[in-house]
């Protein structure tokens, strides 16, 4: 771990192919749980073959433009961090139910009113910032990164826990080996090698997935070659304040993980984040989700697996994330080579995701390393990890209350979170404000 912090500290020098090998690397890192929104909600509301091709290759597209928003700074926008958006799971639920039961229209309505609401209050949810010393961002970046592990085994399973396969030697086997293949290059592997584990990691197991006869390349010979954006494609937005209300939600939700994988990447990053610096990432999170009710696909967000490639990697600038930004354009435009990293097994993926959703976790612990241990400070942290991670492994506790309450107490990490807030005021008082 030190090795990595020492390899961040250099200022190094990146050549072009070097960095289109990070930049390649952060794409496969979020690519499965990107596609996995566009899938799920063209499952529920009975997309056809062609529709669904045009929301994953659309939904790719957009993931690159609100990349492009988040990492370039402009005097509105943009928080400047080495990280990668893309579809949101927290509107999964309240889009699915406004799709099935009030229309597409309503959806889309909804994800651009969710947007027009972000950036609205983008400047006093990031005067919040004093409601977030360090043990409760240490605490929250603890949660985002183990109540992700349950979604990195699921996937070492094969991703679908009703499959007959799931759990079958074949997807163990490569899930398991990918995970070693990626450990063992960061204890061994010194230099760039090292800073690219995950990606070689994926790529063994794919390579291996195909000796084992696992994949199979029908989907690249009946993908388009071009697929152009185009504004509402699937439906025209329309407005209604039952729905509008559901997804400013899911919004809120949102924007405090967001929170958390700014702080955690500010921390590794060595940057000391401000309201300001705050305000321009909401912002950016909040116009791409208006383009992307414009463009009938989702709301954006930060992903969390890209802080552990981050972690892993050493590699702090931005560079490779331009790269990235401008792959994921290339990507959408072209369903072919999008079809291509669609191949990679759900089980390869999953095991990339234990290693970087654990360095996450891992970076959470070291920042609550940095806290007095008081009793105080202790009982916020317990409570709260213990409550997030309660309500991750129970994700059905509250199925007695409203969709719209659930909406907010079914995520781990917002639970925790709040907990946090909340038990730091009450137990600390005035100390709530400087981390002590």
């Amino acid at each position: 771990m030190e090795d990595i912090q020492k390899q961040g500290a250099k200022n190094v020098e990146l050549s072009t192919p070097k960095t289109i090998l990070l930049a390649f690397q952060h794409l496969l890192a979020m690519y499965a749980g990107d596609i996995l929104v566009p899938l799920l909600i063209g499952a529920a509301l009975k997309f056809n073959a062609q529709q669904m091709t045009y929301l994953i290759s659309i939904d790719i597209f957009m993931c690159g433009v609100a990349t492009f928003l988040q990492v370039k700074r402009t005097p509105l926008t943009g928080i400047a961090l080495p990280v990668v958006l893309g579809s949101a799971v927290e509107y999964l639920a309240p889009m699915e139910h406004i799709g099935n039961t009030m229309g597409w229209g309503y959806m889309y309505g909804g994800v651009i009113a969710a947007g027009i609401f972000v950036f609205l209050i983008s400047g006093l949810f990031a005067s919040l910032r004093k409601f977030f010393p360090i043990v409760v961002t240490g605490s929250l970046i603890t949660l985002i990164g183990f109540t992700l592990i349950p979604v990195a085994f699921q996937n070492i399973g094969g991703g679908n826990v009703a499959d007959k396969n799931f759990g079958s030697s074949s997807n163990l086997i490569l899930g398991f080996l990918t995970a070693l293949v990626i450990i063992l290059i960061q204890v061994f592997a010194h230099g760039f090698i090292k800073r690219i584990s995950v990606l070689i990691g994926i790529i063994v197991g794919s390579v291996i997935a195909v000796v084992m006869g696992l994949i199979d390349p029908t989907p690249i010979s009946q993908a388009h070659w071009i697929q152009i954006p185009m504004p509402f494609y699937f439906a025209t937005p329309k407005f209604e304040w039952s729905s509008i209300l559901t997804m400013l939600l899911a919004a809120v939700t949102c924007m405090i993980e967001s929170t958390g994988v700014y702080f955690a990447l500010a921390d590794i990053t060595k940057r000391n984040l401000t309201a300001d610096d705050l305000k321009r990432g909401y912002r950016s999170e909040g116009i791409a989700a208006i383009l992307g009710g414009i463009f009938n696909t989702f709301p954006y967000s930060t992903f969390s697996q890209n802080v552990g490639i981050v972690q892993l990697s050493g590699i702090k600038k931005l560079k490779p994330i331009y790269f990235s930004a401008g792959m994921l354009l290339i990507l959408g435009l072209i369903p072919k080579f999008s079809a291509i990293a669609t191949l990679i097994p759900t089980s390869v993926l999953g095991g990339a995701m234990l290693v970087m959703f654990g360095m996450v976790g891992a970076q959470g612990i070291k920042m609550l390393a940095n806290v007095k241990m008081t009793v105080n400070n202790l009982l916020v942290i317990a409570v709260s990890i213990g409550i997030g991670l309660g309500v991750t492994t129970q994700p059905t506790l509250f199925h007695i209350l409203p969709t719209s309450v659930q909406t907010i107490l079914d995520n781990g990490m917002v639970v925790g979170c709040i907990t946090a807030i909340i038990m730091n005021i009450l137990l600390n008082g005035n100390q709530a404000v400087d981390g002590e």
